[in-house]
């Protein structure tokens, strides 16, 4: 309470007890799942810090470092392709994988959601049943396809390969995700489009997609995500050291047999996971709110 110039109590708006109780409780409720999540990126920052004869030292703490070492980023940057072709060729892919998804993604989900034609239900079931097929059971068929376009163009062994390849298992997620998000918006603004003299076209463009952002953005966010980290495919079809991607030459050439170059291993994941968890710190209400907005019919 307070006292006012004429002597009479003002009330201020305080928060009830309980309320910052509960605030506090859900704070400390939160704090294993955080320790969980961020616990590996400790100990991968702390590993690329140490030198390798602290690595190998049973007796010392895995928790920390004993002082800032630079040499496996140095390592990294001099001994290997990581900086030179990994990152780069991991860069071109995701961009180029993200945009043909998404593109193609948004529109098939729009005309799942809004078109009415013999057998959408259909489609609809068949496009979620594609997103649930194992990439191990494609990566086979994919190569007689590659081989065969091979024959015409070189793309076997190159980056284009994994462009062609990873929208097998995008576009449909995509698709999946977007379904759901158009079907939340009304019907009724695209009515008042045509009114206006927009085409259906016009209408997805200037008055759906602005309203959709949310959902794209969720999608491009997991595209981004799902590209940046795929394993097999990339292990499949690239053989070529200044083609491969971050994921691959990681495995490949910082693990010989059993031997485990841990410093430069943890280094180049630490490196590889920076722009991911960059991304999402950016957008994450966007994310967030593309992914309940799909879930609400």
């Amino acid at each position: 309470m307070l006292t006012s110039a004429e002597g009479r109590e003002v009330a201020v708006n305080k928060k009830p007890v309980w309320r910052q109780r509960k605030a506090a409780a859900n704070y400390i409720a939160l704090l294993p799942y955080v320790f969980f999540a961020l616990f590996p990126f400790y100990i991968m920052g702390i590993t690329s810090i140490k030198t390798d004869q602290e690595i190998n030292n049973l007796g010392n703490s895995p928790f920390w470092a004993s002082g800032i070492a630079t040499e496996h980023y140095v390592y990294l940057a001099a001994n290997t392709s990581f900086f030179s072709h990994w990152f780069v060729n991991t860069l071109i892919v995701t961009v180029a994988v993200t945009i043909i998804s998404v593109s193609v993604g948004t529109l098939a989900a729009y005309a799942l959601a809004r078109l009415r034609f013999r057998g959408v239900e259909i489609f609809g079931v068949a496009v979620f049943i594609t997103y649930l097929i194992p990439q191990t059971l494609l990566f086979i068929p994919l190569i007689d396809v590659i081989n065969a376009i091979d024959d015409y163009v070189p793309i076997r062994d190159t980056y284009w390969s994994l462009i062609l390849t990873y929208p097998t298992f995008l576009i449909p997620f995509v698709t999946w995700l977007l379904m759901g998000y158009f079907k939340t918006i009304p019907v009724e603004v695209e009515e008042c489009a045509y009114l206006d003299g927009c085409s259906r076209l016009g209408a997805l463009w200037r008055v759906v997609l602005p309203m959709a952002v949310p959902g794209i953005m969720c999608a491009i966010l997991f595209s981004i995500t799902l590209s940046w980290n795929e394993l097999l495919y990339s292990l499949v079809f690239i053989q070529d050291e200044t083609a491969k991607t971050i994921s691959v030459g990681v495995i490949t050439e910082l693990i010989r047999g059993d031997i485990y170059y841990w410093g430069s291993l943890m280094a180049a994941c630490f490196i590889g996971a920076l722009p991911i968890i960059m991304i999402y710190g950016f957008f994450m209400d966007y994310f967030t709110s593309g992914l309940t907005a799909g879930a609400i019919k």
